[in-house]
């Protein structure tokens, strides 16, 4: 399925949407270069699953918990030993939810049921998610 967000309301909306399908030990991966949106749709997923914490991209420190939400960002990671090494796995199965951004290099550790949404950036605007 493909989405046109045109603005940050309409991604508010798909966030939203999204959340009222959640369920328990959901892992969500975020595709898609800088500024396309990933955070940002992070921000309005955390808040309508209740959480009240501002959501920051974690690319520095890698990872940020919301409650019982991970939020790990593999922005800065080279391999998949980087990813092993983090305890990725062990993330997911601790936590009631994680989203992960740039989850090229953790494929192998992502169960089966990952959601998986790409998001492209069309101009100052507008993004393309496919889920």
């Amino acid at each position: 399925m493909e989405v046109i967000l045109s603005s940050t309301e309409e991604t508010k909306k798909l966030a939203e949407k999204i959340a009222g399908n959640i369920k328990p030990k959901d892992v969500i991966a975020l595709y898609g270069d800088l500024g396309s949106g990933k955070t940002t749709f992070t921000g309005f997923l955390v808040k309508a699953l209740g959480q009240k914490s501002r959501v920051q991209s974690p690319t520095f420190i890698i990872l940020r918990k919301y409650g019982d939400i991970s939020h790990v960002d593999l922005y800065r990671f080279t391999t998949k030993q980087e990813v092993d090494d983090l305890g990725l796995s062990e993330i997911i199965e601790s936590s009631n939810l994680t989203i992960i951004e740039w989850p090229e290099l953790a494929e192998e550790f992502l169960p089966s049921n990952t959601k998986k949404l790409y998001f492209e950036y069309i101009d100052e605007t507008t993004r393309k998610v496919t889920i």
